[in-house]
């Protein structure tokens, strides 16, 4: 492939294999995507998949954050990595080849501990660094082109977020009155001093590089979720279905469905409504699932959505 820009100017492609250069301003950069966490407010449904693994609109969150990634030209192990910890082996078998895996042994670091963990994969760029569990969908742009402006015009030196305004703009966690949507854009000279063993991001990097000035936060337009709690998990999920039904062709559904995304191998008999039924999940005749999500046979997990998510719906 001949070297080109992302679709609205955001960043520069060589192409699109594992040895692409893909820059940011003057800055060749990498990515990262978080996938280790255990997902503990998500549970029992993380007792049974890692929270990178969940789906959202019948997709898994792990290939929405790397199909994003792919939108910009970072594809493939040397542009890419992911780690996982909980539950990891399932990541790892996921992820297969599509990008460099870093398996944390025991705990899962933290964010900032398991960028840390990449500094010799990283080797001297600039990171570009996702959250697994963020799902974002911009109605005027595809994935990858709708975070390009975090990249654009970068110096190579400051840090980056992509954030939304805060309903709050003083709240505790916002920065620049706005709160945080999934991706950060780090440079080397920061990574390479991140400490080994667990840390997180916010106290280790960008809330000492926002009291130097040397943050900025680039707006993103569209819907954001932070999925980790079952109301937001199926807020995002119906969001994904647009209002309507969106079921998997495999699945066999006999009863009535409104508002419900329904997964591969799925069989619904009975009544769902603003709900979600996980691949290989049943429903039976008799029942009504309503504001829940379904697992398996009997596992039901209720979260009610919120009226209205940040950004667009």
């Amino acid at each position: 492939m001949t070297a080109g820009r992302a679709a609205d100017g955001g960043a520069t492609a060589a192409g699109r294999g594992h040895g692409a250069t893909v820059t940011a301003g003057r800055a060749e950069v990498c990515a990262v995507v978080l996938a280790a966490g255990e997902g503990t407010r998500l549970r029992p449904l993380t007792e049974r998949l890692p929270k990178a693994l969940c789906p959202v609109g019948n997709v898994p969150l792990l290939d929405r954050a790397l199909d994003r990634l792919a939108g910009l030209g970072l594809v493939g192990p040397g542009r890419v990595a992911v780690n996982a910890c909980y539950l990891g082996d399932q990541v790892v078998e996921h992820v297969g080849g599509r990008a460099h895996l870093s398996v944390e042994p025991g705990d899962p670091l933290g964010t900032a501990g398991g960028v840390a963990n990449l500094r010799e994969w990283i080797a001297g760029r600039g990171v570009l660094v996702g959250n697994a569990d963020a799902y974002l969908a911009d109605p005027d742009r595809p994935p990858g082109p709708d975070i390009a402006a975090l990249l654009r015009d970068w110096d190579g030196d400051s840090v980056r977020l992509l954030g939304q305004p805060a309903a709050d703009p003083a709240a505790p966690g916002t920065f620049d009155g706005h709160v945080f949507t999934g991706f950060s854009l780090l440079p080397w000279r920061l990574v390479r001093e991140l400490p080994a063993g667990f840390g997180d991001l916010v106290r280790a990097l960008w809330r000492p590089a926002e009291a130097a000035g040397a943050l900025t936060v680039v707006a993103y337009p569209g819907t954001f979720y932070d999925t980790g709690t079952p109301a937001d998990y199926l807020a995002a999920n119906l969001h994904a279905a647009g209002g309507d039904n969106l079921v998997d062709p495999t699945a066999t559904v006999t009863g009535r469905c409104r508002a419900a995304v329904i997964g591969a191998g799925a069989v619904v008999h009975g009544d769902v409504e603003r709900a979600v039924v996980w691949p290989g999940a049943t429903v039976g005749p008799a029942e009504r699932l309503r504001d829940a999500v379904r697992a398996g046979t009997v596992l039901t997990v209720h979260g009610t959505p919120p009226t209205s998510g940040r950004g667009n719906i």
